[in-house]
């Protein structure tokens, strides 16, 4: 498409001499506006990405792909359902839970509030996202009728460690002579975990599921059983394969896209807009590509009708100036490409300077959830960036091109 010639005078109008700075200056100003909305568009894609991916893994690491209840209040004769769906393909796991808000204390005053979850120790052991993350304890010891396993956050917060005792009050008292009293209990802590989920990490107690029962007055009942699944997507399939295996049970299935959609969507808003926004800075720098190069045409106005007085033609005059806007468009891609990868795979580091520098927090893990800052680069949205940045430098050049091959040699030689 472009011949030695054309190149060859591209680059020489890229070259800075003496007297042609201020269009150099402008060409480099737009380059780096294009290096850098390329770089943070990636970026900021990327950590979305991320943000969404580690929420995901673990919202449906501790919760399950699919939750069965009854239509109606509590569910009994749960071991046979859960036993068959089991043996379905898809499925993983199938955990009986029980659940009740309660508040934590501590012979010290402090207190704190919790969701209890009973879990069978064996279930509980068999989950990654809680068994591969134990910091202290083990859950090995995560049996008997007055042992429990909490999060970091919330063990900070109530001040114990591994052999202390926690009194579990639930807000569903028993009533008695006296009116209604509250149903409290001690329990050792027999492990702490961090699944990286701040909301997570400060309100989740597990118990084992016989004594939950106990606990809540819930002999022979569960709240749910959580299912989880090879592929999250293939929730909808086989929460139809379990509603006809138990038609003629009244049975309630809510799968992990309608639980969690208001959430999901709000994420998926929150990246849109961002492109939108990020988008924006390369169309500034590609107006700055625009500004450039017709100066770079008013100042090579002499030269360009020499060229044409020497026979060349209106499309070799359009394909020089078409190549210096894509080479200052197609460095700035380029540099960006490698910036903002280069950002990505440094990003924890980066904050962790940052914060050591500054002194402050970035990224508090009490408000994005999160205890680091994900970021999961997709090669598909980096193409489409690196695309999007060339086709909007590519399209900034065509005018001012076109108006230098439109030049006429007679009126250019005339004014200089």
């Amino acid at each position: 498409m472009f011949g030695a010639f054309e190149r060859m005078v591209a680059a020489r109008y890229l070259r800075a001499r003496k007297g042609e700075r201020a269009v150099s200056l402008i060409a480099g100003f737009s380059l780096a506006g294009i290096a850098l909305g390329v770089a943070t568009l990636i970026v900021v894609l990327s950590v979305m990405g991320g943000f969404r991916q580690e929420l995901l893994t673990r919202i449906l690491g501790l919760n399950g792909n699919l939750g069965i209840s009854a239509a109606e209040g509590l569910l009994r004769d749960y071991e046979p359902i859960a036993a068959r769906i089991r043996t379905m393909p898809q499925v993983t796991q199938a955990t009986p839970t029980l659940e009740g808000q309660v508040l934590l204390t501590t012979d010290a005053g402090a207190s704190a509030g919790g969701l209890a979850r009973g879990v069978a120790p064996d279930e509980l052991r068999q989950r990654p996202i809680v068994a591969d993350n134990i910091r202290a304890g083990s859950l090995a010891e995560f049996t008997g009728d007055d042992a429990i396993a909490i999060g970091t956050v919330l063990a900070r917060r109530l001040d114990v460690g591994v052999g202390d005792r926690v009194t579990v009050i639930s807000p569903e008292g028993r009533t008695t002579v006296f009116g209604t009293v509250p149903r409290l209990r001690a329990y050792r802590v027999v492990a702490i975990f961090e699944v990286g989920m701040q909301e997570y990490d400060a309100a989740f107690v597990f118990m084992p599921l016989e004594a939950a029962q106990v606990f809540f007055q819930r002999r022979g009942f569960v709240s749910q059983i959580e299912v989880h699944l090879t592929n999250p997507d293939a929730a909808g399939p086989v929460a139809r394969v379990i509603r006809q295996e138990f038609a003629g049970r009244p049975l309630s299935i809510l799968d992990w896209q309608t639980a969690n959609s208001g959430f999901f969507q709000i994420v998926q808003v929150q990246r849109n807009v961002m492109f939108l926004i990020l988008t924006l800075i390369i169309v500034v720098a590609a107006f700055n590509i625009i500004s450039s190069l017709i100066m770079l045409v008013k100042d090579k106005g002499k030269d360009i009708a020499i060229l044409r007085t020497m026979g060349a033609r209106q499309g070799a005059v359009l394909r020089i100036f078409l190549l210096c806007g894509a080479a200052v468009g197609g460095v700035g891609t380029v540099l960006g490409l490698g910036l903002g990868l280069l950002v990505c795979a440094n990003l924890e580091t980066i904050r962790q300077g940052l914060m050591s520098a500054t002194g402050t927090v970035i990224f508090d893990p009490e408000i994005y959830f999160l205890t680091r800052i994900p970021a999961v680069v997709d090669p598909l949205e980096v193409i489409q960036v690196v695309g999007l940045g060339f086709l909007l430098s590519l399209v900034a050049t065509i005018f001012p091109s076109w108006r230098a091959a439109r030049l006429d040699p007679v009126e250019a030689l005339r004014h200089e």
